[in-house]
């Protein structure tokens, strides 16, 4: 990983992947208010979207106070209502919905190596995944980077047990971290990059919901609580506080955290546990948050006190002469932290002020290195402000001279050409190694937090503004237009030669017969020659490597192979492999492409796992009905059954009818409306013989009264432990011997839980199979529930087999089987 030493003196102002930011004349001001406000602060949580954005919005836009979101974790472990990506895949789009929130509010985000692996239900069972120490080394080092004066806990630190464990752990290192960042025997290797810290004051930002009602938060004593009003309006904006909030929450889409923004009066209360108690709201009272605060900072101040006062709505550019007076001061500051700090914004506003705009596109998405491509640069100044372009700094260290006085509104171009050299692969850095299931690996210190990988192609363009030398960084961007949406930016990728991969990432066999795998190969160099082979584990055989020729870069072209599997039951996994030149490629090139976020291009491991099952199965063609998102039709597609989605609207007797059974998507009843008047058709699909089978929707809210064919009431309840002890209800029931026989051995190696919100209360039509808890929990008998009603069956489960059919578990794939084929031992089967 290579890092620009030049960043302490130019800024990156380009965002990734969107349209460069062109604030208005009002946005400006707001900049510059930010300018002259040296405070910070840090909220603190676990996942994406537990963060409070309307005080986050609230510190930034109002405080004017450099504010940023420490999330323990990438939010690897939910759901996912908008795709099918989970666990890692889905951290990388939760990252980026937590970016675009805080472009949204304005915030800023850091992370930990923390692995969200699931839910847990309290610390102690959280920290048999996260390693406790190097979390909190991680909390140590972004307070002691991010240099907050202000911290503010989501979670109470003082309540184990009583919410997710992640977020009360959260909490409590929050608390531990506060005592410890300013302690220099404390993570001692840190500072080699860093310095030790000391906020002045903790909170935890409270409400009623922690008292458990209302009523009980008006009666409780207060002395040790500070209350905010984040409810305020901003002209700057046309959008009152809490209407930014929701616009920033909203970005969790992924989560179905849609927002609706409002307006008035908003309380936050944040109660003190270490520092001082402020008074009147201030949370900065007591703190120099003026220039003063730092030495050399009284005359910086002075000027642009100055600037601030004296600002021209209608001509920014009136400003430059006073911002380019401090800009001198600011980079001979002592203080490396408000040095580099200030000089970003301070850069950012005279950008701005100058109307100006910098740009390196290129028309190629991704390149590989030592590729030799094309950019365009681009400056323009849209003041009467003299500026020269002096010279070009292009990716690679190549200088360009230019001296070229940018006039009025002219604009300046020139095509140039790089070669992208020893480049590094522009994927996700937390990925690149393989961590646990509760941390990622990460060996970089510098990297440790960061969102995201730092841009490694990026354009210096070095300008004189009168007296002063500013450079001005911006990424490289692929840049092209679209009929439809016009200008588009996406992010420039460095990738390998080539990617390898096989397309479903568990492949099942059913039984001893060989299966075609194609390996696809995409190539990202014109004229690809490569050897293509599939490794197996032993006592699997596959046919014998192949010769493969791709002409044009960006073409795919698939290689068909035999792979037979052993005769007995087997796991293992399928490497793909290309041979290019003598060099082995075994990585595969994936793109997660949602409106959004920036399309976001992954280098990762190319591997598949294999399993061969004893299995059997009764029926063939099957109904889906499509919830938040699960792969459950590919994994039955997989055991041989045919598998057809059916749209809401075309829920109809008729339609049904031709099914051997009907299987609804996970969160099937929270996501789609049309279920509420399509329910009595599909009732009656199981009442003339038909089987049906409902996984899992949340409780939170849930309101369907006829979920069932009879009365079924949803509950929170569910098993975080994977490997829980599984109780057999009745050793005799249907579902557990035809057509497999189920055992204890078919719930080992499950995933990330067992379920959840399983049923707790039901009519005694329900017949439950089976008994699962967490440990020092009662059992719940509500996870796999199943009813004759009519002629047929109507199943409800919160087993989790949207995590274990696309994990490949074995006792999964036989469980949901006769899940499927439960009433059809004597039954003729449809063709």
């Amino acid at each position: 990983m290579r890092f620009l030493i030049a960043m302490l003196c130019c800024v990156s102002l380009q965002l990734h992947a969107q349209k460069p930011k062109k604030p208005s004349s009002s946005e400006i001001y707001e900049q510059l208010q930010q300018l002259n406000f040296l405070g910070t602060a840090l909220y603190l949580a676990a996942h994406p979207d537990d963060e409070n954005t309307a005080l986050i919005s609230y510190l930034v836009n109002d405080v004017h106070a450099r504010t940023g979101y420490l999330a323990l974790t990438r939010g690897d472990g939910g759901q996912n209502l908008i795709g099918p990506e989970i666990r890692e895949l889905l951290g990388v789009i939760r990252t980026q919905e937590l970016l675009a929130a805080r472009r949204t509010d304005g915030g800023e985000q850091r992370f930990t190596r923390a692995n969200d692996f699931g839910y847990s239900k309290n610390p102690k069972e959280t920290l048999e995944f996260w390693e406790k120490d190097e979390v909190l080394r991680d909390v140590v080092w972004a307070i002691r980077n991010f240099k907050p004066d202000v911290i503010i806990n989501r979670f109470d630190h003082r309540s184990p047990g009583s919410t997710h464990g992640h977020h009360t752990l959260s909490a409590m290192l929050g608390v531990q971290a506060f005592d410890l960042v300013g302690d220099a025997s404390v993570f001692p290797d840190q500072l080699k990059y860093t310095e030790t810290w000391q906020p002045k004051r903790l909170f935890f930002n409270t409400s009623w919901w922690f008292y458990g009602s209302r009523e009980a938060f008006e009666e409780a004593n207060k002395d040790n609580l500070v209350s905010v009003d984040v409810g305020g309006y901003y002209p700057a904006y046309g959008l009152s506080n809490t209407e930014i909030s929701a616009l920033s929450r909203s970005q969790h889409k992924s989560q179905g955290f849609g927002n609706t923004g409002s307006r008035g009066e908003q309380i936050e209360y944040l109660e003190l546990l270490k520092g001082d108690l402020p008074s009147n709201g201030n949370l900065f009272e007591g703190i120099d948050t003026s220039w003063n605060r730092v030495q050399g900072g009284a005359a910086i101040g002075e000027i642009l006190n100055e600037v601030e006062a004296n600002y021209d709505f209608k001509n920014p550019a009136a400003s430059l002469p006073g911002l380019l007076k401090a800009y001198p001061l600011i980079q001979n500051l002592e203080d490396a932290h408000w040095r580099e700090l200030k000089t970003k914004q301070l850069t950012q506003l005279i950008k701005a002020c100058a109307g100006l705009y910098v740009e390196a596109a290129t028309g190629q998405q991704t390149a590989v290195a030592n590729e030799n491509i094309s950019l365009n640069l681009e400056a323009i100044n849209r003041s009467e402000f003299p500026i020269t372009l002096q010279s070009v700094v292009l990716p690679g260290g190549e200088k360009i001279e230019v001296l070229e006085n940018l006039v009025f509104n002219s604009d300046f171009e020139k095509q140039v050409n790089i070669n992208t050299g020893a480049a590094d692969l522009t994927t996700a850095y937390w990925l690149k190694e393989e961590g646990s299931v509760g941390m990622y690996k990460v060996t970089d210190q510098r990297l440790i937090g960061l969102p995201e990988t730092p841009r490694e192609f990026k354009a210096i363009f070095n300008l004189q503004m009168g007296d002063q030398f500013i450079p001005i960084a911006t990424d490289l961007v692929y840049k092209y237009n679209d009929r439809v949406d016009g200008e588009v930016y996406e992010p420039f990728e460095i990738v390998p030669e080539a990617s390898v991969a096989v397309k479903d990432p568990v492949i099942i066999f059913a039984n001893a017969q060989p299966k075609t795998i194609t390996a696809e190969v995409t190539a990202y160099i014109s004229n690809l020659k490569a050897q293509v082979a599939l490794k197996v584990p032993q006592g699997w055989q596959v046919s014998t490597p192949q010769q493969i020729s791709i002409a044009q870069k960006g073409e795919t072209k698939g290689i068909d192979f035999t792979v037979t599997p052993p005769a007995n039951a087997s796991e293992g996994e399928l490497k793909p492999q290309l041979q290019i030149n003598g060099k082995t490629i075994t990585t595969k090139t994936v793109t997660i492409d949602y409106d959004h976020i920036p399309l976001q291009t992954l280098v990762l491991p190319s591997t598949n796992k294999l399993v061969r099952l004893d299995i059997a199965k009764k029926g063939n063609y099957i109904g889906y009905i499509a919830g938040a998102g699960d792969v459950i039709p590919e994994s039955l597609q997989q055991i041989g059954y045919t598998v057809v989605t059916v749209d809401p609207d075309q829920i109809t007797a008729e339609n049904l009818a031709e099914f051997d059974a009907v299987v609804m998507g996970v969160r099937a009843y929270n996501v789609v409306e049309e279920l509420q008047y399509k329910q009595p058709i599909l009732l009656d699909y199981v009442k003339n013989g038909g089987t049906m089978v409902v996984q899992y929707n949340t409780a939170r809210g849930f309101d369907f009264p006829n979920l069932g064919p009879y009365p079924l009431e949803l509950s929170s309840d569910r098993v975080t432990d994977e490997t829980a002890e599984v109780k057999i209800l009745d050793p005799n029931a249907e579902v557990l011997n035809y057509p497999n026989k189920i055992t204890q051995k078919d719930f080992e190696g499950w995933v990330q839980e067992r379920g959840l919100y399983f049923p707790d209360q039901y009519d005694a039509s329900y017949e439950p199979v089976i008994s699962i808890g967490d440990e020092g929990e009662k059992p719940s008998e509500g996870s796999l529930l199943i009813a004759k009603y009519g002629e047929g069956h109507y199943i409800y489960t919160g087993l989790s087999f949207f995590r274990e059919l696309p994990a490949g578990v074995s006792g999964a794939y036989r469980l949901f089987a006769n899940m499927l084929s439960i009433g059809k031992n004597d039954q003729k089967i449809k063709q």
